[in-house]
């Protein structure tokens, strides 16, 4: 993503509608059910979804908040092999994203045997992890945020 594009991500709207992605992705494939091949319908439009979100809301007025701040965390870890990020937020990053894996391999199965339980359950497991991900980048950008005058350029008030 461009400049642009990571500033209107940072829009709240942007961050926690980005948390309907996987429980559409889970009900656009879990409609092949009733609607067969129709159900390409729907997941095109998830897939629509996945691409146009971060681009979806404007840039917001005021950035000091959690959604936003786990935007500029995203934003600092991508950047792990450029800078010295603290050990112990790399070592718990690794681990909820392993913990994000874990739950993967039940929501595919879940919606290969299309049981809405187990779809639900799988998403959780996935889900779960990946909102305390967020949490963790948050941390991590109020760790990081004094080391670069353009960690700082991105909160505002």
């Amino acid at each position: 993503m461009d400049e642009t594009t990571w500033a209107q991500h940072a829009n709240p709207w942007s961050v926690y509608s980005r948390f309907t992605i996987l429980p559409l992705l889970s009900f656009a494939l879990y409609s092949r059910e009733w609607l067969g091949w129709g159900a390409l319908i729907p997941l095109s439009f998830v897939m629509f979804w996945i691409w146009y979100n971060p681009r979806a809301f404007n840039a917001p007025k005021s950035t000091n908040n959690w959604a936003s701040k786990g935007t500029f965390g995203e934003r600092i870890y991508l950047r792990k092999a450029q800078l010295e990020l603290p050990k112990h937020h790399l070592q718990m990053a690794n681990v909820l994203l392993a913990l994000t894996f874990v739950g993967m391999p039940i929501l595919i199965y879940a919606l290969y045997i299309n049981e809405i339980g187990w779809i639900l359950f799988g998403n959780a497991m996935v889900m779960l992890p990946k909102a305390w991900f967020v949490d963790r980048m948050v941390w991590l950008y109020e760790d990081m945020k004094d080391s670069d005058p353009e960690f700082q350029s991105w909160l505002k008030d």
